[in-house]
């Protein structure tokens, strides 16, 4: 039970890792292959854009599991604690129904691409393979923000 909780623990930054490992080695492959066999590769441009699309929101539910996302502390820290807790489960809130709405019209994206079969142009790939990430990185966020703020809550943080 403990290594699947590490796991989910630590989900966004094992996935952003790899995809960042599959994103330079194929961007150094299609330098050399450009350089050396003036041979350009279309698909690495392709590949590595959807990647940095998936990085990205990876990140961002990694920053709310950290308590990176921004914040502006000047106002904030001259609160007393209640009123912080307060603004503290006011700005959960609003993230939770953001990354709702962004889940939301997320499906909705990639049920239109399914259901029209779009295809990226090098690689030939259905295009919800890569947007899918919208909808995975919504639900990831919004679990990352009611944890972090069930914990917040629990020791009091403020």
């Amino acid at each position: 039970m403990l290594k699947l909780k590490n796991f989910f623990y630590h989900f966004e930054e094992v996935l952003g890792a790899l995809f960042l490992a599959i994103m330079v080695t194929v961007a150094f492959v299609n330098v050399i292959t450009r350089y050396v066999l003036k041979v350009s590769m279309a698909f690495t441009e392709e590949l590595t854009l959807y990647l940095f699309v998936w990085i990205t929101l990876l990140g961002v539910s990694l920053a709310f599991r950290e308590g990176a996302n921004m914040a502006v502390s000047a106002l904030y820290n001259r609160f007393g604690s209640g009123i912080r807790r307060g603004l503290d489960i006011f700005a959960a809130l609003c993230s939770v129904l953001f990354f709702a709405v962004f889940t939301y019209f997320g499906v909705l994206e990639v049920r239109e691409e399914i259901a029209m079969g779009v295809m990226t142009e090098a690689m030939e790939f259905p295009v919800w393979f890569f947007t899918v990430s919208m909808p995975l990185a919504g639900i990831f966020t919004i679990v990352r923000i009611l944890v972090r703020t069930r914990d917040d809550l629990r020791a009091s943080r403020w």
